[in-house]
């Protein structure tokens, strides 16, 4: 069995021991309280809630099955607050892409960077997003209704439900330093670390680059039809 902390001071509070207990020793304590108040469990406010949030549990599950080109993740990399820099992945490819976020990191000025970028992507590659459920996408809707890319949600604490895009996130990592101010960042100069990492050969594309497979794609006749 396990008692909390909360439970054993509210029991030596107790008024029916009052009488039990040297109540001058409170004094040496360091607030020198004769009562202990519990803290009030605060209300939701609904501060940093995400509305009309699409979970990934409903994604189609073509995305899941990597049949499919123009399913894409995405997510912020951090550097000093509030500065960072979004990157997205297609899915089968790894092409990557930064898109600079030179405003900050709240939702309304993350989504006209985010969005002018995902326009930038031929429209038979642009299906869907995958977001971490961070509080940069409460304007999800309307990333929505600008691009028509449908945007999932992963459920809390669960990156790993995005793991193309977290890895691709650490191999930026050679390029954007923990620690480091990002907003110095141009976006010709992110542009420029993207291409580096979509012509860097990859194992799981028997040793073919991530643009080499993403132009495949995009002249496909799979996708040039859909």
């Amino acid at each position: 069995m396990q008692v909390s902390h909360e439970a054993i001071y509210l029991s030596l509070d107790d008024p029916r021991r009052r009488q039990a207990i040297d109540r001058s020793l409170t004094q040496r304590l360091r607030t020198a309280r004769p009562m202990r108040r519990p803290k009030i469990a605060r209300r939701p406010t609904g501060r940093g809630v995400i509305r009309g949030m699409v979970s990934i549990s409903v994604r189609p599950a073509e995305v899941e099955d990597r049949t499919v080109p123009g399913h894409w993740e995405g997510d912020l990399v951090m550097g000093t607050r509030p500065s960072a820099v979004a990157t997205l992945v297609e899915r089968i490819s790894r092409y990557t892409a930064v898109v600079a976020l030179p405003d900050g990191i709240k939702a309304e000025q993350v989504a006209p960077h985010l969005t002018r970028s995902l326009l930038g992507i031929p429209p038979q590659l642009r299906r869907t997003l995958t977001w971490d459920r961070g509080r940069e996408m409460a304007e999800h809707q309307a990333i929505t209704a600008e691009t028509g890319m449908p945007i999932y949600l992963c459920k809390p604490h669960s990156p790993w439900q995005r793991g193309t895009n977290e890895n691709t996130n650490r191999l930026l990592r050679q390029y954007l330093p923990k620690g480091s101010d990002l907003r110095r960042f141009s976006q010709a100069a992110l542009d420029a670390m993207a291409t580096e990492l979509n012509h860097r050969s990859r194992k799981i594309h028997g040793y073919r680059t991530p643009a080499e497979i993403y132009a495949g794609l995009l002249n496909s006749g799979d996708v040039l039809t859909a």
